[in-house]
Order: structure tokens, then C-alpha cells, then sequence
């Protein structure tokens, strides 16, 4: 769907570069990061969207702008910028599963050139929420928009930047609460909440401010409780899985693409995303999990363009 002119995304978030060692060895190098991973999922979607971020001007920032362009991902100028332009070493095991070292910093700029108008959707996530002093500044943009945008939010939790569950557990409530929809793996509840059940943990946050909140489990499928009290479930497709890298933030720009499509993004529709019929929502995750099936079948974080979609 083309996005019509007065309508934008704002995602807040890292971007940086993916250093991938597979298990025969071989080393490659490609953008990623949770946030810039989102925004690439909806330009590809025929979405227009900005990305504020933290790059550097070096030859990796410069990758990383081109790749997201390429996209149709628009990102702002702002009025300072990173030293050098993060870098995370994935590490991918025989089953296709990464697991991530950083080498980062997270800041955003003060003033951006942004287009005037409000973003009819705001999103973030992941390192970029937690790690300071760029989190505080999220935190900041989230509480001044909150009124004029849906928010919504993916912890993404990398517990290896994040430290103690102590310590992340009251930024992700914090941005909870704000959230009208939060997406959310159940590795990061276990990780939050252990011993508890998922469907537990969502039907809480579900009654703390958002109106949807979806819960992946991989290869199992998702579901998704709603301050309604509805529960919605779907399958995920069977398909042979190259890598898992940016499943889940193909998923989430499944799911924020989908709640557009439906006319349930944007402050004046809160009420009427939180009266969501259970069959508009079933549909919405149904077409997400394809697009994040699609994205593991192949290497990297590539999710599908609009035209793979049908």
C-alpha cells in the first residue's frame, strides 16, 4: 500500500553494522539493528519513514544510510552525530540462532530536520531504551508525542548491553505503559519475568495501557491479548530457516504496516484500535508471520518487499 502523503512513520533507534561469523567460519558484514530493522521492514512495505539515529560519519555509516535509502528509509540529519558508527559481532549456531557482543555508544540528536507534522506512528525499542544517555532522550521524544502519535514499542532485550533484569525491568514497564502496542518474544519474558507464563505477563500489560500486545514464539506461532480481554493465536508457516537474524523486527514492521492498512494507527484512532475486532487482528498477525517466515528463509535481516507479498 502506498502511503498517502500526509502520513509517516518515526522510528527511534540503532542502527549499526552486523559482523556475522557462521559456524563453517565465513564472515560477512551488513546493517542492522533492531529499530533500523523496523524501519527497513516498512519502507519495504511501501511506508514512508524516518529513522533517528546515532551513526558516524566513516565508511560504515555511509553503508549504513545507503542500505537503508535503498529502502525508501529516510534518515534525518541532525545537529551532532556519533564518533564512529556501532558495530555488533553476530555469532550464528548450527541451528541458525545468533547471539550478539557489541561495540557501541547510543545518543540522538537535540534537533533533527524533521517534516513538519506529526508522525502518525512513533516506535522504538531494544538497546536503544536502555542504554544511556540515549535512552533518556527516547524517553523524552515518547512522553512529548505520546499525545499526537501511536506509540509502539519492542524491548528486544540484549541483556549483555542492558545489565540486570533489575535494572531493565523499569524502563520496559515505563515504556509499557506508554505504549498503545507493545510486540514482545517470549525469550525476552522469560528473561523479565521467569517462571511466569507469557499469557500472564501480556494479559497484565494489556490492562496497564496498551490496547495490543503480541507475544512471538518463533517457530511456534504468536498471539496477541487486548485490553478487550480477547486472545488471539496464529501459526507460524513451516519453512526451511537460514537464520533468525531480524525475524522478529520483520515481524513487528509486519504488524505496525498491518494496524495502518486497518486504519488503526494515529492518536484519534486509540479508541477504535482498542475496540479492534478479533478477526482484523487475527488477519494483521496472520500476514505477519509470513513476513517474518519469509525473512528467516533467507540470510540476514532482509525482510520482503511489498511485491513478495501478493
Amino acid at each position: 500500500m502506498t502511503t498517502p502523503p500526509d502520513q509517516r512513520a518515526l522510528v527511534l533507534g540503532e542502527a549499526l553494522i552486523d559482523v556475522v561469523t557462521r559456524p563453517d567460519g565465513t564472515r560477512s558484514e551488513h546493517p542492522g539493528g533492531s529499530p533500523a530493522n523496523v524501519a527497513l521492514g516498512l519502507g519495504r512495505l511501501g511506508r514512508r519513514v524516518d529513522l533517528l539515529t546515532w551513526l558516524g560519519n566513516d565508511a560504515y555509516g555511509d553503508l549504513v544510510r545507503r542500505h537503508l535509502r535503498g529502502s525508501g528509509v529516510n534518515v534525518p540529519v541532525g545537529n551532532r552525530s556519533a564518533l564512529h558508527t556501532p558495530v555488533a559481532a553476530a555469532h550464528i549456531d548450527e541451528a541458525g540462532v545468533a547471539s550478539y557482543e557489541f561495540d557501541l555508544e547510543w545518543d540522538l540528536p537535540e534537533t533533527w530536520d524533521e517534516e513538519p507534522g506529526d508522525p502518525l506512528v512513533i516506535h522504538t525499542g531494544s538497546i536503544a531504551t536502555v542504554l544511556q544517555p540515549g535512552g533518556a532522550a527516547v524517553a523524552a521524544i515518547v512522553g512529548r508525542r505520546h499525545e499526537s502519535s501511536t506509540i509502539t514499542y519492542d524491548p528486544n532485550l540484549r541483556p549483555v548491553l542492558m545489565g540486570s533484569r533489575e535494572h531493565a525491568l523499569p524502563v520496559v514497564d515505563g515504556l509499557v505503559r506508554q505504549a498503545d502496542v507493545v510486540k514482545v518474544s517470549d525469550e525476552d519474558l522469560a528473561w523479565l519475568h521467569p517462571g511466569v507464563a507469557p499469557a500472564e505477563i501480556a494479559e497484565e500489560w494489556s490492562r496497564s495501557g496498551p490496547s495490543l500486545v503480541v507475544v512471538t514464539h518463533g517457530g511456534e506461532g504468536a498471539f496477541a491479548s487486548t485490553s478487550a480481554g480477547a486472545r488471539i493465536s496464529v501459526e507460524a508457516p513451516k519453512v526451511h530457516v537460514a537464520d533468525t537474524v531480524g525475524a522478529g523486527d520483520s515481524f513487528m514492521g509486519g504488524l505496525i504496516d498491518g494496524l495502518w492498512s486497518a486504519g488503526l494507527l494515529g492518536a484519534d484512532r486509540r479508541q477504535a484500535l482498542a475496540d479492534a475486532d478479533p478477526a482484523t487482528v487475527q488477519a494483521v498477525l496472520e500476514r505477519c508471520a509470513r513476513i517474518a517466515a519469509i525473512t528467516v528463509s533467507r540470510a540476514g535481516a532482509n525482510p520482503p518487499r511489498l511485491s513478495e507479498l501478493g
